[in-house]
């Protein structure tokens, strides 16, 4: 009996995944654990292995194509078996129909006896063979796919074949001065995510700065052990900094919730969410019972979690806004002296960390100089915070750095 292949369903939240690659092609032999495709949500990456032995009977999507989860992707079986392309949008009517019980389910994904037929109709088109994705890009652009050739399997026109089609229409054109991209996956979510913050909320920044020298001097000595060979543990400024955010919330936990329209939800614990800058767009995974670690622990575990983000294989459920109760967003190895974070809603707010600058200060005994400042910059919203416990919240931040002072033994 031949096994079909569907697009697996990674995390609640999540509903079309995007294939980009196949490590098999059609009519050759795959075992057991071999990677038939890699696929990409949203936010993450994945590997699917075979669940079967036997010829891959057929493909029905091709490397680029947006899938919605468990939907047919492919088959494998013995010579003369093949399933029919039934594709995800009938399985998924099917699924949230109600009256449907698991054997109806069973119906949608029967495999059939039947020779293989090299000239399968496309389920988009009953004449021409293109991805959906790669349809409504052509739609989208206005190109008449009925004569491009694809090179998709079995000739399917896939979105490469219509940004072709576009470029040699700009070659042919001295009036185009410009080229469109389409929105990844990713883009979209970070698009919709942040239009509905600023669109369904009343955010407030302020702005405060902190004496940083303590700081810089706990991070000098950690790289002097470190190069001595006398620690391990090697703790950023980053660290240093969402170390003292955690012990802010501690202290002001209006700060650790969320607003849920009819009622604001308080934390016990932190739950930190961290923004990370991957090649794939902005990630904000949420480090669980980060209130509950020590500064060591909480280091080494931000590292991983962004590691995690930046391979593309971290948890997508990690990923949910609702996951965090508080994020902080750092930019300041790029220079910004101040900025307006946006928060991922549900939460009450984000800290942004700006660059460090020389300011002058007064350094006592009628002695002035300069006097490293990190800035930071508080969003809330102003639905579930005031903006006097939101600025005292700011200013416990900057208490917390300016009598930060880490010893190498692990002691604070």
């Amino acid at each position: 009996m031949a096994t079909v292949i569907v697009m697996p369903k990674q995390g609640q939240s999540v509903e079309t995944c995007i294939i980009t690659k196949w490590f098999r092609k059609k009519g050759e032999k795959v075992n057991t654990g071999d990677i038939l495709f890699s696929y990409e949500t949203d936010k993450a990456a994945f590997d699917f292995e075979a669940p079967a032995d036997g010829i891959l009977l057929d493909v029905y999507c091709a490397e680029g194509d947006e899938v919605p989860v468990l939907s047919n992707v492919a088959v494998i079986g013995n010579e003369g078996e093949i399933t029919e392309p039934e594709q995800t949008k009938k399985q998924e009517d099917t699924k949230d129909q109600p009256g449907t019980d698991k054997s109806e389910r069973k119906k949608v994904l029967q495999v059939v006896s039947s020779p293989v037929k090299e000239n399968v109709t496309n389920v988009t088109n009953s004449k021409i063979r293109i991805s959906p994705r790669a349809k409504n890009f052509a739609v989208k652009k206005g190109i008449d796919f009925s004569r491009l050739k694809g090179s998709g399997p079995n000739g399917r026109i896939i979105c490469a074949d219509i940004e072709k089609a576009i470029s040699g229409i700009s070659d042919q054109s001295a009036f185009s001065d410009f080229t469109d991209q389409p929105l990844t996956n990713i883009r979209k979510i970070i698009a919709r995510s942040m239009h509905s913050s600023l669109q369904n909320s009343a955010q407030l920044t302020h702005h405060m700065s902190a004496d940083v020298r303590n700081l810089l001097s706990s991070r000098q000595r950690i790289k002097s052990a470190l190069a001595s060979g006398k620690h391990q543990q090697d703790i950023t400024l980053n660290d240093m900094i969402c170390w003292c955010v955690i012990r802010a919330l501690e202290k002001f936990p209006s700060m650790n919730s969320h607003f849920l329209e009819n009622s604001i939800r308080t934390f016990s614990t932190v739950h930190l969410g961290l923004a990370v800058d991957t090649p794939r767009g902005l990630m904000v995974p949420a480090l669980k019972n980060a209130g509950k670690m020590d500064i060591e622990q909480l280091s080494l575990e931000l590292r991983k979690l962004a590691d995690a983000c930046r391979k593309g294989n971290v948890d997508p459920e990690l990923l949910n806004s609702a996951s965090a109760s508080f994020t902080v967003s750092n930019l300041g190895n790029y220079g910004v002296e101040m900025f307006t974070p946006v928060i991922n809603l549900p939460q009450s707010g984000i800290l942004g960390v700006c660059t460090i600058i020389q300011r002058p200060a007064d350094l006592g005994n009628n002695t002035f100089g300069f006097v490293p400042f990190i800035g930071l910059s508080l969003t809330y919203d102003h639905r579930s915070v005031d903006g006097g416990p939101a600025t005292s919240f700011l200013k416990e931040i900057k208490d917390q750095i300016e009598k930060f002072d880490y010893k190498v033994t692990g002691n604070l």
